[in-house]
């Protein structure tokens, strides 16, 4: 249950990387840290299959063991972890209330670390075999599919960069774009059109994921989808989504937080938002750069910003 009648120094919405590595600095400093997360500890980088990039792993790390190191580090510090979802923020004189599920709690600052979805194309399939054959990052997993073949499904300029990144490691990639152009940066479409790896296949809608069991693991088989009415078929190894971004913004209605056009949080240099003590870092932030290490930086560098308002006040 929530702490009605404590206030916290600090409450980060969200336990995804970007908080639990701020919270390993706040609470280190002895800064009274609690951390609200509505679904998975870890976020989008727990159900990656495998992160490869991630600096000091040279063999890799599994997204959900990555999750768990940083959650034991967090709370080897003394940072506190909840289930619980916030629906409101709001602030009144130097005290922040959130209305929870649970709730409502208090703080002298907030961290916004809520990150952002990845849009879904609702089709079946798509579930089911996430993070397992489907995929939304081609740095994380592309590596995966050396000499395979690969469908990627998206028409912007994402869809457009990622494929041509893809062709590192793929052996044959198709783009199943639903209208009849790209609405990506000509530079990348020239790009892709010129690059004999890839097949863009236009007026074509996605409609399933087919896969089974392989040795015992699950695989994708092959993508169904269709083309000027008629049904088409595309044998995979991994699909690729790519069809935009949504930063988890909801429950900041009223709370005086600017968002730019595309929905994502504003800060300035120091990670605050418009609302002084309120401050944001990681993938919802406007300008972020979507990895998981610079998630963490953002973070550390947010909780440097936070010591500093607390000391200020």
């Amino acid at each position: 249950m929530a702490e009605q009648a404590k206030i916290h120094d600090v409450i980060m919405i969200g336990a995804g990387p970007t908080s639990m590595a701020a919270a390993v600095y706040t609470a280190r400093e002895d800064i009274d840290t609690l951390l609200l997360e509505k679904g998975i500890i870890g976020g989008l980088a727990a159900i990656t299959d495998k992160v490869d990039n991630y600096p000091g792993f040279p063999d890799g790390i599994e997204g959900m063991e990555l999750a768990e190191n940083l959650r034991k580090q967090a709370e080897r510090f003394g940072a506190k972890i909840e289930l619980d979802e916030v629906q409101s923020v709001t602030k009144d004189g130097d005290i922040f209330s959130l209305k929870t599920a649970v709730g409502d709690y208090q703080a002298k600052t907030v961290l916004i670390g809520t990150g952002s979805q990845w849009k879904k194309l609702g089709i079946p399939g798509e579930d089911e075999f996430y993070g397992k054959g489907v995929h939304n990052c081609a740095t994380c997993d592309g590596a995966f599919y050396r000499d395979r073949k690969l469908v990627i499904v998206g028409g912007g300029n994402s869809a457009a960069q990622e494929a041509l990144f893809l062709t590192k490691f793929a052996s044959h990639i198709d783009v199943l774009i639903r209208g009849d152009a790209w609405k990506a940066s000509e530079v990348l479409v020239h790009a892709v059109e010129n690059n004999d790896k890839i097949t863009v296949h236009f007026n074509t809608t996605t409609d399933e994921i087919i896969g089974g069991v392989v040795d015992g693991l699950p695989k994708i088989i092959k993508v169904i989808g269709g083309q000027d009415g008629k049904k088409v078929e595309f044998e995979t190894d991994g699909v690729f989504v790519f069809i935009g971004l949504k930063p988890v913004t909801y429950f900041l209605e009223g709370s005086g937080v600017e968002l730019d056009e595309y929905g994502f949080v504003k800060t300035d240099d120091k990670l605050m938002t418009a609302v002084p003590g309120l401050f944001c870092a990681g993938d919802v932030r406007s300008g972020a750069t979507m990895q998981i290490a610079s998630a963490v930086g953002e973070g550390a560098t947010a909780a440097l910003s936070i010591r500093e308002y607390l000391e200020s006040k």
